[in-house]
């Protein structure tokens, strides 16, 4: 990923916002760039700067749209733009908040994302959001099992591993496109780690770069697998939270499905959890991998025998 000067990074502050910077009081950041600033008459903002993909203006239309609707998640206030080869937004600091205690349940979790679900701008509303993040990204147009290029720059494609991952992964792939059902807009990485409480009550979610367009399954499959994660080494949801979380999203949204849209949330939770696996192997090993290893047998279980 490249960086940009502060210089660089005031300059479009002042261009855009009407105010320079006049200072940086954190500097953070994984896949972006992400600082966080005081403009000249006091306001905080974060500033983020990523590689620029079209699918980024689709992914803030749909944030504007939901902060505009009371739906809690920063407001963005400009962009995304791209300056040099990257591309630059802005949007308000939401402070304070802590991670919801994952021992209390899936309930809370799900029940928010069905929230978002619901009020949600329909996919053709809003600029295109394909294609999804690598780690969603089961439906992407490449003529191999992953997509080209993972979201560190890698083609997974080209590293060797367990058999039983892409073997499993294959199959996940095949149960996915043989699924027929609209899609509708989510979020591709509904983790702890994203989202802020007061409580009982969610002020903010964050990494809207993720938001997706797919079936109403795939997306809470996603969320069923990584839900409890809180930003620790190998952190998953386990089988029985990803249990959890589903059914507690089918009462939050108030439907029951059959057994083929059952079958895709678990095939689409567990294409994430493989995709991070096979992101394990390219070190040699690491915890999803292992975690996954003792998980595979239950999680494709369903995708076998109906849910």
């Amino acid at each position: 990923m490249g960086v940009l000067a502060d210089e660089t990074l005031f300059a479009w502050c002042e261009s855009v916002l009407g105010e320079r910077p006049a200072e940086v009081v954190l500097r953070t950041g994984h896949l972006s760039q992400v600082l966080v600033m005081v403009l000249a008459g006091g306001r905080h903002v974060v500033v983020k700067a990523r590689p620029f993909e079209p699918r980024l203006l689709g992914c803030a239309a749909v944030q504007r749209s939901l902060a505009a609707g009371g739906f809690p998640c920063p407001l963005p206030l400009a962009g995304p733009d791209v300056v040099g080869s990257l591309a630059v937004s802005a949007e308000t600091l939401v402070e304070g908040g802590a991670q919801r205690v994952v021992a209390a349940g899936a309930e809370a979790f799900a029940t928010l994302l069905a929230r978002l679900v619901a009020v949600a701008p329909a996919p053709d509303a809003v600029p295109s959001l394909a294609p999804s993040p690598p780690w969603n990204g089961w439906d992407h147009g490449g003529a191999e099992l992953w997509p080209d290029v993972d979201d560190e720059g890698r083609n997974l494609n080209q590293v060797d591993g367990p058999p039983w991952v892409d073997t499993a992964a294959a199959g996940v792939r095949r149960l996915l496109r043989d699924y027929s059902a609209p899609a509708c807009v989510g979020h591709g990485d509904w983790e702890s780690q994203n989202i802020r409480w007061l409580g009982e009550e969610a002020i903010a979610v964050h990494d809207w770069d993720s938001v997706i367009a797919q079936p109403e399954a795939a997306v809470v499959g996603f969320a069923s697998a990584v839900w409890a994660a809180r930003g620790g080494p190998g952190e998953a949801a386990s089988v029985e939270q990803s249990a959890a979380f589903i059914e507690a999203y089918e009462r939050a949204a108030g439907v029951h499905w059959a057994e083929p849209a059952r079958r895709a949330a678990w095939a689409a939770g567990l294409w994430v959890l493989l995709s991070n696996a096979k992101k394990d192997a390219v070190a040699g090993g690491g915890p999803q991998l292992d975690r996954l290893s003792g998980e595979i047998a239950q999680r494709l279980e369903p995708l076998a025998r109906g849910c």
